[in-house]
């Protein structure tokens, strides 16, 4: 906006001046806008380009919609202006009726976004939602880990290690796999993860000293352990006094391919039996639930376990 002189020549029109009192309240599409006013999208839409023009106003589009709100940073001299003229005409009955109309779109609004969820109330989780995914939701929970000391035991390539080096301090991941020690460093090398090493070793002779780990991680390793107790066992000794263990592993099943087809030695595990290996190690807090169930054959189920070490241990 140039002048003053400008700014006063846009507010003498009434439509724009209703429309600039509405924006000054909330951000409207143009069918809102239509809505409160009564007036014909033409007439709606010619007013806001000469707004838009003048700098008054900006616009947002949002798939088909464009939503339109008062400019942020109005020149101040402009924006006084603007803020007198809708002052001055704040109590005409045209004015009134608009904020009264807004309101109604308003509710409108908050309405239908609370009809849909009441609907789908219960069901949330059943269905599709868009965006709504667990590799989305992993991501989001990765983000909240504390800058500590973390071990990943049998990480192969180190995906989730990867994504834990964004936030903690220190990961280790162990594997006996030259190949995959070889490729998850290079990676990590890429993506310029300097806190995230890898050691050649086997998740039943960790090759990390005693008490060195805040978290230590058993994802989908135990059921390729000779024997899944010296796992576990091995994870509490480099556990810190305090610190946790997570198992992530398949839920006993019977798919006999498995053994060829992923190397597997053993068809997952029992609740009973990955809760008996944390207790027997000496972890406290025990718990194992199941957290996922597919839906395709041979349908594995996933057990999520916990334990914490004791703090004077």
């Amino acid at each position: 906006m140039s002048s003053s002189w400008e700014t006063l020549k846009l507010l003498s029109d009434p439509t724009r001046l209703r429309l600039l009192a509405l924006l000054t309240r909330e951000e409207l599409s143009v069918a809102e806008l239509q809505e409160i006013l009564g007036m014909a999208q033409s007439r709606i839409s010619s007013q806001l380009a000469l707004l838009r023009q003048a700098g008054c106003v900006s616009d947002r589009r949002d798939g088909k919609r464009a939503f339109y709100s008062l400019r942020p940073g109005l020149p101040a001299r402009s924006a006084q202006l603007l803020q007198s003229a809708v002052t001055a005409v704040a109590d005409l009955p045209e004015c009134a009726a608009d904020r009264a109309n807004l309101e109604r779109v308003l509710h409108k609004r908050r309405q239908h976004s609370e009809q849909y969820f009441n609907l789908i109330a219960g069901k949330l989780g059943k269905g599709y939602c868009p965006g709504r995914t667990w590799e989305a939701i992993g991501h989001l929970a990765l983000r909240l880990v504390p800058a500590i000391t973390v071990a990943d035991l049998g990480a192969g390539e180190g995906l989730l290690s990867q994504l834990l080096a964004r936030r903690a301090a220190r990961v280790w991941c162990i594997d006996n796999s030259p190949r995959m020690v070889e490729v998850g460093t290079e990676l990590a090398k890429k993506n310029g993860l300097h806190n995230l090493a890898y050691k050649l070793g086997d998740i039943e002779q960790v090759p990390l000293p005693d008490r060195s780990v805040d978290l230590a991680i058993l994802s989908q390793a135990l059921h390729h352990a000779s024997h899944p107790q010296n796992a576990v066992n091995e994870a509490h000794r480099i556990l810190k006094p305090g610190g946790q263990l997570l198992v992530l592993d398949l839920k006993e099943h019977y798919f006999e391919k498995a053994r060829e087809l992923y190397g597997d030695l053993w068809l997952g595990f029992t609740e009973s039996a990955i809760h008996g290996f944390l207790k027997a190690a000496g972890f406290g807090q025990v718990e194992v639930t199941t957290v996922s169930r597919e839906t395709v054959e041979p349908r594995f189920e996933t057990l999520l376990a916990s334990g914490t070490k004791a703090a004077k241990a």
